[in-house]
């Protein structure tokens, strides 16, 4: 088998190092929302019904990452925290319109504000426009990704 046809060394895997950097933020995520009482998929429905108020459940799990079970179990959560509303049946169709409540509002500032500071952090040693440079060649390369498989 040919070392084109492999993986090969992991540190000069882009994919791995991706990964990695997935990870490392994923963690830091995790210790600054903890004390929010927060998790990484909470925090990401929050800032997601925050700049998109009223989004469906499917757009919420894709937008975070999760299935749409666990997505509802998120929101069951957040709801029954006093961060979310969701109307007991839906107005029409099968939608429930999901908004933030100003606790909820007030959760995701907080949230909002340490997660951006983690970014910041990561992301020092590359300047403004390394910085630009990267989420574009990444958003390249997401284009450039083969469709998922049905499960």
């Amino acid at each position: 088998m040919s070392q084109e046809a492999t993986v090969g060394e992991l540190e000069q895997s882009v994919g791995y190092v991706l990964k990695q950097a997935q990870a490392a933020l994923h963690s830091a995520m995790d210790t600054v929302l903890r004390p929010l009482r927060l998790t990484v998929s909470q925090y990401a429905c929050l800032e997601l019904l925050g700049q998109y108020p009223g989004i469906s459940n499917s757009e919420l799990a894709r937008g975070a990452f999760v299935t749409r079970q666990s997505m509802n179990l998120v929101l069951r959560g957040l709801q029954d925290r006093g961060l979310l509303t969701r109307p007991e049946r839906a107005p029409h169709g099968r939608v429930r319109p999901t908004q933030l409540t100003s606790s909820g509002q007030e959760k995701l500032h907080a949230a909002s504000v340490a997660v951006r500071a983690i970014e910041r952090q990561m992301f020092s040693p590359l300047s403004a426009e390394e910085q630009c440079r990267l989420r574009n060649d990444l958003a390249v390369c997401i284009a450039a990704a083969p469709p998922a498989t049905p499960k």
